[in-house]
C-alpha cells in the first residue's frame, strides 16, 4: 500500500481562521470510502454532475483553479481539494466539503495510487516519444472483445491526465492500459506510483523533450522509471539504448522484446519482412514455444507498422494464436486520434468520435459538445460500451451525463442499449444533481443497419442540431458520419483547436497576470471560421472579441457567444444594430462621434414615447465605446489636435457615453528598423491616455500592441493587448515562431491523373509546357478557393507521399495542376496538402511576395472547415 505524506483536513461548517487548531491532519487513505465513485475535475468548465464531483483547485501559469470555486458551488459542486483556504468564503462552507492539503496536484496523484493498489488486475504500462496513443487505441481494440479494458482516455499521459485515467479502473475491468509521457526529469516517478505496470512496452525514443534532458541516456533513464514494479517490458530491439539501460536499471525486468535476427530466449526474432503493396508479410518466431508466426500487417507506413508489431507481441505474450492475430490485426485501420466538428445535412452541426468508445472517452467527448453552444438541440448517437460490461447502471449514468448536458435526444445503437435503457425511453423526468430534469428522448436499434434502415424510412431525422456520433469501431459509425456530413467541396480546411489553445496560452504566458486580452476574429478568423474560433474563445475565457463590421458582430450574437465584442468599422447605418446586438463601437472621429450621440438621443426620445414608464434608469443608461487614437499609424483615429474638441464633446454628455477603452495601433511592430518608432508612438499614446483619464476623471483600458507587439515590448502591455495573426500560428515579428504551432492544414484531393507526352501543354493559354513524360494531377482547388492565381506555373508546390509536387499551368477557377512525374506512388483520390506543416503559410506567402493574412483570409468560405480536437 502505498503511504502517504500529503495530509486532507475535512472542513465543513468552520470559519477558516479555525481550521488548524480545530482539527487534527488524516492520511489521504482515511477518507477514499467518501471519494470513491466520485468525478474528479481539475477544470472548472467541466462539470457535468455536480454533487458528485471533487474540484482539485491546481494552481497553473495561466489560472489558479482556488479562483473558481465561488463559481463551482454555485453550481452544486460538493467536494474541493484545495491549498489556500485564504482564498475560501465562509458561506461555501456550508454548501460544500473542503480538504485542505499542502500540493493539491500531489494530492490528486496520490489518490489516484491508492485506488489503483485497491485493483489486481493486470495493468500495461506504455511510454516513447511517439506511438504511445495508438498503440494503447489498438490493444484496447485487439484485446477489448473478449475482456472489460480500462484504457487512459485520448491522449491522457501527464501528471494530470494520468491519476485522471486511472481513477476510471471499477470492479467490472480486467485489463488496464495507460500511457505515460514526461517532458522533463524528474516527472516519471509520480506516474510511475500512479500506474504500478506489471507489463511495460517503450514503443521508440526520438528527439521529443530532448531540450530538456543533458543527453538521450538521461531521457531513456527517466522513462524507463515507469517500469519499476513491473515484470516484463517489450521492447524493438533496434534501440539497443533502450534495452541496455533496461538491463543496467532493472536487472529483474525481463526483456520480452522483438528482434530483427537471431535474439536470445525469451523474445520473439523477427525472422523474415517483406513489403508490398498493402502491408508488411512476417515471420515471427517466439523463442518460448519455438513457433513461428506467419502474418501480414495491413500497413505500408514504417511508422504503424513499428506500431503494429508492438500489439502483435503483446497477443504473443497473451499467448493468442496465429489465427486469432491475423484475424483481428486485419480489422485493425489508423485511428483519427481526435474530435471533429463538421457541417452536416439540414444546417446541422456533427461533432465525429468514432473512434473511441468507453466512458470515460464519453465524459470528454460531452465536454467537447459543451464548448460549443451554436445549436440549442442536442442529439447523441452512441453505440454500446463493450470495454465497461454488462451493466444497467453504465448505461443509466450515460442517460445521466447527457442530460446533464441538455442532450435533448439519445440514439443508442447495440443490444445492451437496447436491452438496460429500454426502461428509461419512457421517463418524461429524471432525477439528478440538478433536481428533477427533463429526460432526453430515447431510441434505440439493435444494430447500425436497423438505423439506417429507420433513416431511409424516414422515422428519425435531424435538423438545425448538434449531433455527438460517438461509437466502437465494429459498429461502423463513420457510415453514420458520411451519412449524416453535408456533401460540399471535397477540399477542407482542417483546424486544430488543440493549437488555437495552445497559442492563446502561450501569449497568456508572456503577459503580466493582470493584463487582459481582446482576441481578433474579423474577416472570419482570419479565414478559419469565427463561430467556431469565438466558442473557443468565450470557453477559455478571453476577455473580449473583436470584428471588423457590425454583422460580423450580429452573426457571434446569434450563434451563443455572449463575450463584450467590439466593431472596429461602424457605420451610421449600423448604430441601432449595435444597440440591439449589444455591440461596442469603435469611435474614431469627432463626426462618427457626434453621428452616433445624435442618434442616441433620438433613441431615448423613441423609446419614451413607446413607453411613457421608463424607469430613471432606463433613461440614464451609458453605451459603451472604445476610442481610437491615431499615434502614427495614420489610417483611422483621433490625432493630438483633436482632444480640445473631443474632451469638450465628451464631458457635455457624460451621461450618454461610457469610454470602455483607449486604444491605438502600431505601424511597425514586427520589424526592429521601426522600433525607435514604436517607442515614440508608445509614449504619444500614454500621453494622450492619460491626458484624456485626467480630463474626463475616468480610468479606462488602455491597449495598444498587437500580436508582434506583445513578443517585442512587453514594457508596453498596459490593461489589455490585442492578440490577431499569432492566434492562428503566424508569429509576424519572427520572434517566437518556433514556439506557436500551425491552426490550419488546407487539403485537397487528385481528381485526375494523366500521362502525357513532352511538347504538349497544360491548362489556360498552354502556360504548362512540357519537356519530357510526365504524370500530371489535377486537384480539386483553385483561385475561387483561395489559391491564388500567383502560384501557377510551378511557383506554388503541393505535399504528398513525403515529397513536394509543383503546380504546372495557369491556375484554374475551381482546379490547378500539379507535376506527379517524381511521385510514383501518387494516385488518383490521394490527399494533399496545400499548407500546413510542409510547406507552411509563411512559407507560401514569401513565394509570392505577400503575407501570410493573405493567404489565411483568401481560402474561400466555400472550402469546408474540420475542426478538431486531439
Amino acid at each position: 500500500m502505498l503511504t502517504s505524506n500529503v495530509c486532507f483536513l475535512v472542513v465543513s461548517l468552520v470559519k477558516p481562521s479555525s481550521f488548524m487548531p480545530l482539527f487534527k491532519p488524516t492520511l489521504l487513505s482515511e477518507h477514499y470510502s467518501t471519494l470513491q465513485g466520485k468525478q474528479l475535475l481539475t477544470d472548472s468548465r467541466k462539470v457535468s454532475l455536480p454533487s458528485q464531483t471533487v474540484f482539485f483547485a491546481l494552481a497553473g501559469a495561466n489560472r489558479d483553479g482556488h479562483d473558481f470555486i465561488g463559481e463551482l458551488v454555485g453550481k452544486g459542486v460538493a467536494y474541493f481539494v484545495v491549498s489556500q483556504m485564504e482564498k475560501i468564503s465562509p458561506e461555501w462552507l456550508e454548501e460544500a466539503d473542503f480538504f485542505l492539503v499542502p500540493d493539491t496536484l500531489q494530492a490528486l496523484q496520490e489518490l489516484a495510487a491508492f485506488h489503483r493498489s485497491q485493483f489486481k488486475i493486470p495493468v500495461i504500462g506504455i511510454t516513447g516519444s511517439n506511438g504511445k496513443t495508438i498503440v494503447k487505441e489498438w490493444l484496447s481494440q485487439l484485446l477489448g472483445d473478449s475482456i472489460s479494458i480500462v484504457k487512459s482516455p485520448k491522449s491522457y499521459n501527464s501528471q494530470i491526465g494520468v491519476p485522471l485515467s486511472v481513477w476510471e479502473i471499477n470492479s467490472q475491468h480486467q485489463l488496464a492500459i495507460f500511457e505515460a509521457g514526461i517532458s522533463r526529469p524528474d516527472e516519471m516517478q509520480a506516474l510511475a506510483q500512479i500506474i504500478q505496470p506489471q507489463i511495460g512496452i517503450f514503443t521508440n525514443i526520438g528527439t521529443a523533450h530532448s531540450e530538456n534532458f543533458p543527453s538521450q541516456r538521461a531521457k531513456i533513464i527517466e522513462k524507463l522509471k515507469l517500469f519499476g514494479q513491473a515484470k516484463f517490458l517489450i521492447v524493438r530491439d533496434i534501440y539497443t539504448q533502450i534495452v541496455e539501460e533496461a538491463q543496467n536499471a532493472l536487472p529483474n525486468l525481463k526483456i520480452f522484446g522483438w528482434a530483427t535476427g537471431q535474439s536470445q530466449r525469451d523474445q520473439v526474432s523477427l525472422r523474415y519482412c517483406d513489403r508490398n503493396d498493402d502491408g508488411y508479410s512476417v515471420g515471427l518466431y517466439d523463442y518460448r514455444n519455438q513457433k513461428t508466426h506467419h502474418l501480414h500487417v495491413p500497413f505500408t507506413d514504417p511508422a504503424h507498422f513499428e506500431n503494429a508489431l508492438h500489439c502483435i507481441v503483446v497477443m504473443l505474450f497473451f499467448d493468442y494464436s496465429t489465427e486469432e492475430i491475423q484475424y483481428k490485426i486485419e480489422r485493425l485501420r489508423n485511428i483519427p486520434m481526435r474530435l471533429e466538428l463538421k457541417k452536416g445535412i439540414n444546417n446541422t452541426l456533427l461533432i465525429d468520435d468514432t473512434y473511441n468508445n468507453d466512458l470515460a472517452g464519453l465524459k470528454i467527448a460531452l465536454d467537447f459538445f459543451g464548448q460549443n453552444q451554436q445549436k440549442n438541440d442536442k442529439t447523441a448517437i452512441l453505440s454500446d460500451l463493450p470495454e465497461e460490461g454488462s451493466s444497467a447502471e453504465v448505461y443509466e449514468k450515460i442517460v445521466h451525463l447527457c442530460a446533464e448536458q441538455n442532450i435533448h435526444r439519445i440514439i443508442g445503437i447495440g443490444e445492451r442499449f437496447s436491452t438496460f435503457v429500454a426502461a428509461l425511453s419512457n421517463a418524461t423526468t429524471l432525477q439528478t444533481t440538478k433536481g428533477l430534469i427533463d429526460a432526453p428522448t430515447v431510441q434505440t436499434f439493435p444494430h447500425t443497419a436497423a438505423f439506417f434502415k429507420a433513416f431511409e424510412g424516414k422515422k428519425i431525422a435531424f435538423e438545425n442540431e448538434m449531433i455527438l456520433i460517438k461509437g466502437g469501431r465494429r459498429f461502423e459509425f463513420e457510415k453514420i458520419v458520411q451519412l449524416l456530413e453535408q456533401k460540399i467541396h471535397g477540399t477542407k480546411l482542417e483546424i486544430s483547436l488543440n493549437a488555437l489553445t495552445h497559442n492563446l496560452n502561450f501569449y497568456r504566458n508572456l503577459l503580466n497576470r493582470r493584463t487582459k486580452i481582446m482576441v481578433m476574429v474579423k474577416a472570419f478568423a482570419y479565414g478559419s471560421g469565427n463561430f467556431e474560433v469565438a466558442h473557443l474563445l468565450q470557453y477559455h475565457r478571453a476577455d473580449y472579441l473583436a470584428v471588423a463590421y457590425p454583422d460580423e458582430g450580429v452573426a457571434l450574437r446569434e450563434n451563443g457567444i455572449y463575450l463584450p465584442i467590439m466593431v472596429m468599422n461602424p457605420t451610421v447605418e449600423s448604430f441601432e444594430t449595435l444597440l440591439r446586438y449589444d455591440l461596442e463601437p469603435e469611435i474614431y472621429s469627432l463626426r462618427l462621434l457626434t453621428e452616433y450621440l445624435r442618434f442616441l438621443e433620438e433613441n431615448q426620445k423613441m423609446a419614451y414615447r413607446q413607453n411613457s414608464k421608463l424607469s430613471e434608469q432606463d433613461l440614464q443608461k451609458r453605451y459603451p465605446i472604445h476610442l481610437k487614437l491615431d499615434t502614427g499609424m495614420h489610417r483611422l483615429g483621433f490625432e493630438e489636435q483633436d482632444l480640445p474638441l473631443l474632451l469638450d464633446l465628451l464631458k457635455r454628455n457624460e451621461d450618454k457615453l461610457k469610454i470602455v477603452s483607449l486604444f491605438s495601433h502600431l505601424a511597425g511592430a514586427d520589424q526592429a528598423q521601426y522600433d525607435e518608432f514604436s517607442q515614440v508612438q508608445i509614449a504619444q499614446f500614454q500621453q494622450m491616455a492619460t491626458k484624456i483619464e485626467a480630463s474626463l476623471g475616468i480610468k479606462t483600458l488602455k491597449h495598444l500592441l498587437n500580436s508582434a507587439g506583445i513578443a517585442r515590448f512587453p514594457q508596453a502591455q498596459f490593461d489589455m493587448v490585442r492578440l490577431g495573426i499569432g492566434l492562428y500560428g503566424v508569429d509576424s515579428a519572427e520572434v517566437h515562431q518556433d514556439a506557436l504551432l500551425p491552426i490550419g492544414t488546407l487539403k485537397t484531393t487528385i481528381s485526375q491523373i494523366k500521362t502525357l507526352a513532352p511538347d504538349q501543354t497544360v491548362g489556360y493559354s498552354r502556360k504548362g509546357k512540357l519537356n519530357r513524360v510526365s504524370r500530371i494531377g489535377t486537384l480539386a482547388i483553385g483561385y475561387a478557393d483561395g489559391y491564388l492565381r500567383a502560384f501557377g506555373n510551378g511557383v506554388g508546390y503541393v505535399y504528398l507521399h513525403g515529397k513536394f509536387a509543383p503546380t504546372i499551368g495557369n491556375i484554374c477557377m475551381d482546379m490547378c495542376m500539379i507535376d506527379l512525374t517524381d511521385i510514383e506512388q501518387a494516385a488518383e483520390g490521394d490527399e494533399v496538402v496545400v499548407f500546413g506543416e510542409k510547406p507552411t503559410v509563411s512559407e507560401l506567402a514569401e513565394r509570392i511576395g505577400t503575407i501570410p493574412y493573405e493567404i489565411l483570409t483568401n481560402v474561400g468560405e466555400r472550402v469546408k472547415r474540420v475542426f478538431y480536437a486531439d
